[in-house]
């Protein structure tokens, strides 16, 4: 059986990155699993830089990115449509969460995350559940168990 998807079914956002490695593997995660990465920037490195280019290797297919210059940017451009966070301060489980398609999952950076003001306009804000005292997964696994979610909701049904 065959089911019609696009990228933009499934689109992950990255808040000012600033591992490129992480990216990288994101890129990579994305292109394999059919999903759309859109960057908000600042980036904390650039997409020349080795540890990137190292991990992302050919995978790297700039029409399956979109950049956003800010975060303005991109809350102008979602105004529309459904944003949801994912944090480790979020109360609400990923997996009790029914996702829908064309949403945008945000995830923070990975060394601080998104500022409160972000939290604060974002209604939909879900964790992957950790053991106690655990501070967070890698932004790169986070990514591949939420897309692994999505596409066991809205694809693979």
């Amino acid at each position: 059986m065959t089911h019609e998807y696009s990228r933009e079914d499934i689109k992950i956002a990255l808040f000012e990155p600033d591992i490129p490695q992480n990216t990288a593997a994101i890129i990579r995660t994305c292109a394999c699993l059919g999903a759309k990465l859109e960057i908000i920037e600042p980036c904390g490195f650039l997409l020349t830089d080795k540890r990137f280019k190292r991990v992302v290797m050919d995978y790297l297919n700039e029409d399956d990115i979109k950049i956003y210059k800010s975060i303005d940017d991109f809350f102008k451009a979602k105004k529309n449509q459904r944003i949801i966070l994912m944090t480790t301060k979020a109360s609400v489980s990923y997996h009790s969460f029914k996702f829908k398609k064309g949403d945008t999952i945000l995830f923070g950076r990975e060394s601080a995350g998104v500022p409160k003001e972000i939290h604060k306009l974002i209604k939909n804000r879900l964790k992957i559940p950790m053991e106690k005292n655990k501070r967070s997964l890698n932004i790169a696994s986070s990514v591949a168990i939420i897309v692994a979610e999505i596409l066991r909701q809205i694809r693979w049904i």
